[in-house]
């Protein structure tokens, strides 16, 4: 009997099922390039805020109250052997009063990553505790969040034996301070061998660097290095640890969290003419905070506790500050969306952050402010009070921006 009709029937399986990879890998390659593009796209808003610290002084617990992502905090130093990362949404109550005269379906923040690196110790640029490994990765944060000890628990160990938030941020000023050191002096390494050859700005790098070296030696941080602006550009590659932005937090305990204590006042002395943001966090109180699932539930913990407002939402809209980040917003009956954007950006900008097509074929962007659309309670209030402007391609936005963008591909 022949089996030819079987075989038939196998073979065109076989095909089928060739097909069907064939357009899974095709369907993959094209999921693979628009991740790629999104990496490589020069208005992507993947910026990030590192939280650093010594080990032990609450970094994590502070982390799990920002972020959904929930990393086990201990009270073990050193527990912590990678990073935590988490998407923070940025708080923005504007949002909400859009959304009393637009009744959308879905209100969508904006975010933030915030990344939790294992806590440093004395000794970390020399391979003490984690190491020079976590330094390298506080290289690629943009921001930084120094979470310092302001508060007394004896049943929670200081790893240094005593809370002294002064000493404690000038530890970890000097184990960046090192690493920082280190990286400027192989740089002019290097450009002293291009000097040799004749390399047309060497001499000038090298001039520049020796400023940091001199700075960095004699425990300066490089974001207060007597440079001009426009030399800074002699060390970007070198992604200086102690030259990205800064906001202080003070772990304090619950009774602290408004005032403060003699640990706050202390570090705010030592901290008198920088530029720089300290702000207040009970973390034990915000955990808790943080648990509580109905926002009723939270505002009545809020209240008991004298609080208008978590804390970490003072530390999230900060940190979307320091990365010089912005939102305008996009409102409709499906979604009212918090789009981030770098402050300076374009209207053609900002759209390509929606989509690389509203940037490529950019016409115009219609422009309310938010003041404006709460004001008048309506697109059509907006436009009948004059205030409703049309923008094109030179338009800088401006936080808080309603757009609609108008685009033809």
């Amino acid at each position: 009997m022949s089996n030819s009709g079987g075989s038939e029937n196998k073979a065109a399986k076989l095909v089928k099922i060739n097909k069907i990879k064939k357009a899974f890998n095709r369907n993959f390659e094209i999921i693979f390039a628009s991740q790629i593009f999104n990496h490589l796209h020069p208005y992507n808003m993947a910026l990030n805020c590192g939280i650093i610290g010594l080990t032990n002084i609450g970094k994590t617990t502070i982390f799990n109250c920002m972020s959904n992502t929930k990393a086990e905090a201990s009270n073990f130093a050193f527990s912590a052997t990678k990073s935590n990362i988490g998407m923070v949404e940025v708080p923005d109550n504007r949002l909400y009063e859009i959304d009393k005269f637009v009744h959308t379906q879905k209100i969508i923040p904006a975010t933030v990553e915030i990344v939790d690196l294992p806590g440093l110790a004395k000794g970390a640029s020399q391979g003490e505790g984690v190491g020079n490994k976590f330094l390298a990765d506080i290289q690629q944060m943009d921001a930084l969040i120094h979470v310092l000890r302001c508060f007394d628990d004896d049943n929670l160990a200081h790893i240094e034996g005593s809370v002294d938030p002064v000493r404690d941020k000038e530890i970890v000023d000097l184990e960046l301070q090192v690493r920082d050191l280190d990286l400027v002096t192989r740089k002019m390494q290097r450009v002293e061998k291009l000097i040799k050859i004749g390399e047309k700005d060497a001499k000038k790098a090298l001039d520049v660097l020796k400023i940091y070296q001199d700075h960095l030696e004699n425990f300066g941080n490089a974001r207060n290095a007597p440079v001009d602006k426009a030399d800074t550009k002699y060390v970007a590659e070198l992604q200086l640890l102690t030259d990205k932005p800064v906001i202080y937090v003070c772990n304090v305990d619950e009774k602290s969290a408004l005032t403060g204590n003699k640990y706050t006042e202390a570090l705010e002395k030592s901290l008198a003419g920088e530029e720089t943001e300290i702000i207040y966090i009970a973390g034990e109180l915000e955990a808790e905070i943080a648990e509580l699932e109905d926002e009723e539930d939270r505002i009545v913990f809020l209240g008991d506790a004298n609080l208008t407002e978590p804390g970490v939402n003072r530390l999230i809209r900060a940190a979307y500050s320091l990365l010089h980040l912005q939102s305008f917003f996009t409102v409709g009956p499906k979604e009212i969306r918090a789009w981030t954007i770098r402050k300076g950006m374009t209207a053609p900008q900002a759209a390509g952050v929606i989509h690389s097509d509203l940037e490529r074929g950019f016409i115009r962007s219609e422009v309310m402010k938010y003041e404006d659309f709460i004001k008048y309670k309506s697109e059509q209030g907006v436009k009948d009070a004059g205030k409703f402007k049309i923008e094109g391609k030179n338009y800088i936005v401006e936080e808080g921006d309603i757009l609609h963008i108008r685009f033809n591909v």
